[in-house]
């Protein structure tokens, strides 16, 4: 059994004052803004070859000193999550599915050859800095505090091998709506130029460098007037993967609910199982499985998809309005606003928020 870790607190001594604070959570944006405080756990290797997590702590949050030949500058060894927590109604703060996140975080460490780190850690990280700062807890309609856990290699040498020193690390940001403002639907640019992974690549590990090979990609998107980009498998059909950030979803009229197969390129979404359990309990024919950007543009014309959206952890469930191509595009049969993604994401926030019975154990009381 793993020793759960104690953690030590050294408090700011210049935190927000509480009306700093709240004027941030007046209009919070998303990851604009930052909590005083920082969760922190070290690793390194001994002299044995035997490595362990120590020094677990909560300390203001700020710049990390880091040496220039810290290898994650070098070699790009990081890895990170991304989840929400709620207050609910009695002031109780609580988050969702932490323990799908934290079993990510350490299959993206086995892919980026990092140390992995005990659940029990993981979700104490989240609950330390949590309970920590708790006012920084936006209550407004839809919004969350994001927290953003991660994992960078900090010891100092030039070669390439695994990092005998890494820092576990979360933050946390006071978050509104992902597009800002009201829900509506996005429009998606269909990369054709670009893929997002490959075969035996890091396609379902959560690093920073898959994200960094997507920015060429996005800037076209948003030159096209696009918020988001499409990814597809050349070598497969053009068979949909995923968008920039988030999974894919296809609402048939027969009932049935597409999302493309986890194949080794496409990351595990949190929110992409979620969807798919509540549409089974629904009595939706779920299927993960090959779709072709053909079949989605017949599938419209013929009137045989009705919807389109994608999901993840920052923008929950998002209608998609439009997918735009060089020369063509595939315009949404409901407008973007489609009946079966709305209600699933009603029904997904209800949970997450309290409102609605969490029947499958999903959330984790954080403070």
């Amino acid at each position: 059994m793993t020793e759960t870790l104690e953690f030590t607190q050294q408090l700011s001594d210049r935190p927000k004052s509480a009306e700093e604070r709240a004027a941030i959570l007046a209009n919070p944006g998303f990851g604009k803004h930052f909590t005083d405080h920082t969760a922190v756990v070290d690793y390194k290797v001994g002299a044995d070859g035997n490595g362990g997590w120590s020094n677990a702590r909560i300390e203001p949050y700020g710049p990390i000193m880091m040496d220039p030949a810290a290898a994650v500058l070098h070699y790009g060894q990081e890895i990170f999550e991304g989840l929400k927590a709620y207050q609910h109604d009695d002031g109780s703060v609580w988050t969702f599915r932490a323990e799908a996140n934290a079993a990510r975080l350490n299959t993206s460490a086995r892919r980026l050859a990092l140390p992995e780190l005990p659940e029990e850690t993981f979700i104490e990280s989240l609950r330390q800095l949590v309970s920590t700062d708790k006012a920084w807890v936006p209550t407004g309609d839809g919004e969350a505090l994001y927290l953003r856990p991660f994992m960078i290699a900090t010891e100092a040498f030039l070669g390439v091998r695994p990092a005998h020193e890494v820092s576990y690390r979360v933050i946390a940001s006071p978050a509104g709506n992902y597009w800002g403002g009201e829900l509506k639907p996005v429009s998606i640019w269909l990369s054709d130029r670009y893929s997002r992974a490959g075969e035996g690549g890091t396609g379902e590990a959560k690093c920073g460098g898959n994200y960094a090979a997507s920015l060429a990609a996005q800037l076209e998107a948003e030159a096209n007037g696009c918020q988001q980009v499409l990814f597809l498998d050349k070598f497969n059909d053009n068979a949909i993967e995923e968008l920039g950030g988030m999974n894919v979803f296809f609402v048939f009229k027969d009932g049935s609910l597409v999302t493309p197969e986890l194949n080794g390129h496409i990351l595990h979404g949190v929110t992409r199982s979620s969807v798919i359990e509540l549409a089974k309990d629904r009595g939706l024919d779920v299927q993960e499985r090959k779709i072709t950007i053909d079949e989605w543009r017949d599938g419209v014309a013929a009137g045989d998809i009705t919807e389109a959206f994608a999901c993840g952890t920052a923008a929950v469930i998002t209608p998609i309005g439009e997918l735009k191509a060089d020369g063509w595009s595939i315009a949404s049969p409901s407008a973007g606003s489609g009946e079966v993604a709305m209600s699933i994401r009603e029904e997904l926030l209800g949970i997450q928020t309290g409102a609605v019975e969490d029947s499958r154990g999903w959330l984790t009381r954080l403070a």
